[in-house]
């Protein structure tokens, strides 16, 4: 139960962090997406660090990678947002 709290701890701030860095005009707002969008970002960095050979199979990714991740997964979220918004 201490890791699932300490997984969405992590995600929450890691997600705040990226949505102040970022500049899309497209953020997803509201507690549950922030968690979500820093929780998606930590496991893309754990994914990548893995295939790249950065982290070991029973290790994840920390909060710089994972505040990265989140940031690349913002941006995927605001060129798929823009793609729609397109007629």
């Amino acid at each position: 139960m201490g890791g699932l709290l300490w997984i969405v701890l992590i995600g929450f701030v890691a997600g705040i962090v990226a949505r102040l860095l970022s500049s899309a005009p497209n953020k997803p707002t509201g507690f549950i997406l922030t968690t979500v969008l820093g929780i998606a970002g930590a496991f893309l960095a754990t994914f990548v660090g893995q295939a790249v050979g950065w982290y070991g199979p029973d290790q994840g990714a920390g909060f710089i990678a994972a505040t990265v991740g989140a940031i690349v997964v913002l941006f995927i979220w605001s060129r798929i947002a823009a793609a729609r918004a397109r007629p």
